[in-house]
């Protein structure tokens, strides 16, 4: 998922402006993510650039073929789920614990964003619908992108925000979801951000997979750039912003012996943007996590396994485990 509107062009890449020495947990994390590098190289990560986006395609209608790397939201090929993107019965999530359980994260409140919905495409005139987000007005939400063999980011979302939620609720946190299979639309970008500032959340991950051109492989952490303009201003969030981004990515390298994107990010696996309306109007800390690209044969092995995405969830929750407990 890559996040640009119709009206603006797309971002060039560029390293995230952190500025500030990475703290020692972070840096302890270095050895992981170079053991996940060598694990990600050994089986044929690819070292080719590519563009940061790509060509996103209108929200207004599924498109076919090659998805950009968008917006606040993307377009499937094809909305219905493939085979291989159905939990079985071993690699389902397991089911989540109660909430107000004891553990390192009691009084801890995280937002679970899983990007997109579902019943979108159902509901293209609502989406299409635009938003202000504080530096400019775009779509409401749109589908999401999807595999070439018809499995859809919305559908992946919500599997891996399922799992996310049970590993942070056994640490005690307080776990709340902007969507959760149960609105036949959206939420709007807007409203998304809402959610998580209403919650007064301590953390907030907006969870994607993006739609770039095959070859293109590789996860990233979008970052919240410095806004101030209209209802978005992000100033006091930007550095603890960064901080949870260079934890969740770090956990995981280590957790999912992948690596960092090979087309955006100069290979740190951040990125920092200002265009997006889900960072542009958060009051909480918050990053967005593109967990691969859907277009390329490789990543979509990973990111239609129950297996892997359990992996994935493990290395959101304790990247945000490690940025809550300070």
């Amino acid at each position: 998922m890559s996040y640009t509107g119709p009206d603006l062009e797309p971002p060039r890449p560029r390293r995230s402006p952190l500025r500030r020495p990475l703290t020692v947990a972070v840096a302890a994390l270095v050895p992981g993510a170079l053991l996940g590098w060598g694990v990600y190289a050994a089986v044929g990560g690819s070292d080719d650039g590519g563009d940061a986006a790509g060509a996103r395609t209108s929200s207004a209608a599924p498109s076919q073929g090659t998805a950009s790397a968008g917006d606040d939201a993307k377009k499937p090929a094809d909305s219905s789920p493939s085979a291989t993107g159905r939990p079985t019965a071993s690699s389902s999530p397991s089911k989540s614990a109660p909430v107000g359980a004891s553990g390192p994260l009691k009084g801890k409140v995280v937002v679970i964003d899983p990007g997109h919905n579902p019943g979108n495409f159902q509901h293209t005139s609502e989406i299409n619908r635009k938003v202000n987000v504080g530096t400019h007005w775009k779509e409401c939400d749109t589908t999401g992108t999807a595999t070439n063999a018809g499995y859809p980011e919305a559908k992946f979302t919500l599997d891996v925000a399922h799992r996310l939620r049970t590993l942070l609720e056994e640490q005690g946190a307080t776990v709340k979801l902007t969507q959760d299979g149960d609105r036949s639309y959206g939420p709007c970008v807007d409203e998304r951000a809402r959610i998580g500032n209403e919650a007064d959340a301590d953390a907030a991950i907006s969870i994607h997979a993006d739609g770039s051109g095959a070859g293109n492989r590789g996860f990233h952490v979008i970052l919240p750039g410095a806004v101030h303009d209209g209802d978005a201003d992000t100033r006091a969030i930007v550095a603890p912003s960064a901080e949870l981004g260079e934890r969740v990515a770090g956990n995981f390298v280590r957790a999912t012996g992948g690596a960092p994107s090979n087309y955006v990010g100069d290979g740190t696996g951040l990125v920092t943007r200002t265009d997006l309306g889900g960072l542009n109007l958060s009051t909480v800390p918050k990053v967005f996590i593109e967990c691969g690209n859907m277009r390329d044969d490789q990543d979509v092995a990973l990111l239609t396994s129950g297996t892997w995405r359990q992996k994935a969830a493990q290395g959101m929750s304790d990247g945000i485990v490690s940025f809550l407990r300070g």
